[in-house]
């Protein structure tokens, strides 16, 4: 038996999830955490995944705070669990991605490792993504290896969905490598706008949505995007889908209402989810969901009518939290580095084969 813990904070830079695994033929959840994540910070963030004046400087600076918060956290887990530093095998630390662009050959998550591992006493295991573009893959997604680990017992045709930031399926079929991608924006847009509109930082539930009606002059604008003409292994990011983006598209149109925008926003999400669902795997028995998106009865519901003949449920029905999923994901990665074990799944990426993923700081 071994603990892991692992670190992740995603494209919606709401905040922190650490998540205490102990890994033995399967992986169980013994505790999480969860820390908000300052405004300053993630403002701070958010400004450092576009190109700015001094960013080396300004990526170092909050590379610490952000390692500072996650390591109070993981000092949080450890009292809370009775458990000293020893008891840890290893952290798994995606850090915070604030570029990613593997058509160019490159992605950056940050998060101070050597740092983190000093602070904590801790073996630290990062730079997950890094190797995968390396071997000529998307780096993303990665956890599609840990949702067939999870899910991977059952028969039939079944697909994870997470809905984070963005949205990516990994569907998995008996006796087929697991296969997976990105769908394009989860929550990103409807958190952009939200907050633009209304200064909140994510719409609950999808209750303002839910308020709207979808403009479908504004959804084919949207849908035009050369990302969702793409088949096959793809990733992508902030760099395409942000609030100038929306703004870009919103300018070209006629005027509409803010809550009619936030609608079409959802249907884009459960549209391009639905599309690449079907095109990939048209015959799957169970969606199962998680990420924020799995608590946004908006959007299951509209998955649910567009996909009749499918089960829509969260994760939860299978016992798996579907807030833990991405961070127990990232503990489990680091223990598959540790023990030599490729993670990545050239199905999914693209790349030339599979590696082993991650860079190890030793405590």
């Amino acid at each position: 038996m071994a603990l892991y813990i692992g670190v992740m904070s995603g494209t919606s830079l709401d905040g922190l999830d650490i998540a205490l695994i102990e890994q033995n033929t399967a992986v169980k959840l013994v505790a999480t955490h969860y820390i908000p994540m300052p405004e300053s910070l993630r403002a701070e963030l958010l400004s450092l995944c576009a190109s700015g004046p001094d960013e080396i400087a300004r990526s170092a600076i909050a590379q610490q705070s952000w390692v500072t918060l996650a390591a109070q956290g993981i000092h949080a887990v450890l009292e809370q669990q009775q458990l000293t530093h020893h008891d840890i095998r290893a952290i798994g630390s995606h850090g915070q991605t604030i570029r990613h662009e593997p058509a160019r050959g490159f992605t950056v998550q940050i998060g101070n490792p050597a740092l983190l591992t000093e602070l904590t006493g801790i073996t630290v295991v990062s730079d997950f993504r890094s190797r995968d573009v390396a071997a000529g893959g998307q780096g993303a997604p990665l956890v599609p290896a840990f949702h067939e680990a999870l899910f991977g017992e059952a028969t039939g045709n079944r697909a994870v969905l997470n809905v984070g930031g963005f949205s990516n399926l990994s569907l998995i079929e008996t006796g087929k490598p697991v296969a997976g991608f990105d769908c394009g924006p989860g929550n990103v847009l409807l958190d952009a706008w939200i907050h633009q509109q209304r200064g909140e930082n994510f719409d609950r539930d999808g209750q303002w949505a839910a308020t709207g009606k979808v403009e479908p002059q504004l959804l084919n604008a949207l849908l035009s995007d050369p990302f969702f003409l793409t088949k096959g292994p793809k990733s992508t990011g902030r760099e395409v889908f942000n609030l100038p983006w929306l703004e870009h598209h919103l300018g070209r149109l006629p005027p509409f209402n803010a809550q009619d925008i936030q609608a079409t926003l959802l249907e884009l999400t459960a549209q391009t989810i639905v599309e690449s669902l079907n095109t990939a795997q048209p015959q799957t028995e169970t969606l199962l969901v998680c990420g924020g998106g799995a608590h946004n009865s908006t959007l299951m519901n509209r998955l649910a009518a567009m996909l009749p003949t499918t089960r829509v449920s969260s994760t939860a029905s299978h016992g798996v939290d579907p807030d833990w999923v991405e961070a127990m994901a990232f503990a489990w990665l680091a223990h598959c580095c540790l023990e030599g074990i490729a993670a990545n799944r050239p199905s999914v990426t693209g790349a030339r084969g599979l590696r082993v993923l991650g860079a190890i700081y030793p405590a």
